[in-house]
């Protein structure tokens, strides 16, 4: 009789990997918690701390550490950190090395409103708390605020954050009323009556152009009022 050793190779590989594949999910049921990480995507400034994430995990679900693999809840403990408003999203899961992980990415605070409430307007146009550890410098949204309003500073933010020249200089935006809005930049005495949120382009090009020649003559010190209101020019009343 014959044996067919390329058979019993084959079936003597099966069992070993089998083996391994046995002892492999046996290890990883009994895999425990080893530590605890948090990670926040990006470079913006931090306004929760992975103290307050890992205290927040705690309070929701237990002490983590030597929790075993099968106790965790990944999808919950992700919702828990989600529900944090200044966190925009997360995801939590657990290394080879039993560390439990959280890449967390903040909301980003483009404005600050100072009205009967306060808050940051975020970069999606919502509502953000304040940070009890950290303060944002966004430009400050003062005046008649309403919900009508912050819709129109909302575009305003997002073009002024697009441009590095706006987003280095302006430091406030007052509003008067619906469709009547006005700047106020960092390093000058004038204000800028921008109007409505209409041919918003058109009206900061403008502005750059007639910034950079005043600045070139050393005149910027003498305007009180540059108005973007009127169509294709700038209007400037004097101090």
């Amino acid at each position: 009789m014959r044996i067919n050793w390329n058979k019993l190779k084959l079936f003597g590989l099966i069992l070993v990997i089998m083996g391994l594949y046995a002892f492999s999910s046996h290890r990883s049921q009994n895999r425990t918690v080893s530590g605890m990480e948090v990670v926040f995507v990006g470079d913006q400034n931090l306004y929760i701390t992975q103290d307050m994430v890992n205290k927040l995990l705690i309070q929701k679900f237990g002490g983590l550490e030597n929790m075993p693999k099968e106790k965790l809840v990944l999808n919950a403990m992700e919702k828990a950190i989600e529900a944090d408003k200044m966190v925009k999203s997360a995801q939590v899961y657990l290394t080879v090395d039993g560390e439990l992980k959280s890449r967390i990415v903040q909301r980003t605070p483009i404005g600050r409103v100072e009205g009967d409430s306060k808050f940051y307007m975020d970069d999606e146009g919502e509502r953000m708390p304040f940070s009890r550890v950290h303060s944002a410098r966004v430009p400050i949204i003062t005046g008649n605020i309403t919900g009508e309003s912050l819709k129109d500073v909302y575009e305003i933010l997002k073009y002024i954050n697009s441009d590095d020249f706006l987003r280095k200089n302006v430091i406030g935006i007052h509003v008067e009323d619906v469709a009547r809005y006005q700047l106020k930049f960092r390093m000058d005495n004038f204000v800028v009556n921008l109007g409505s949120i209409e041919n918003l382009e058109e009206k900061f090009n403008n502005f750059k152009a007639f910034y950079a020649k005043a600045q070139k003559d050393a005149t910027l010190e003498k305007f009180a009022v540059v108005s973007l209101e009127f169509s294709n020019q700038v209007v400037c009343t004097k101090i």
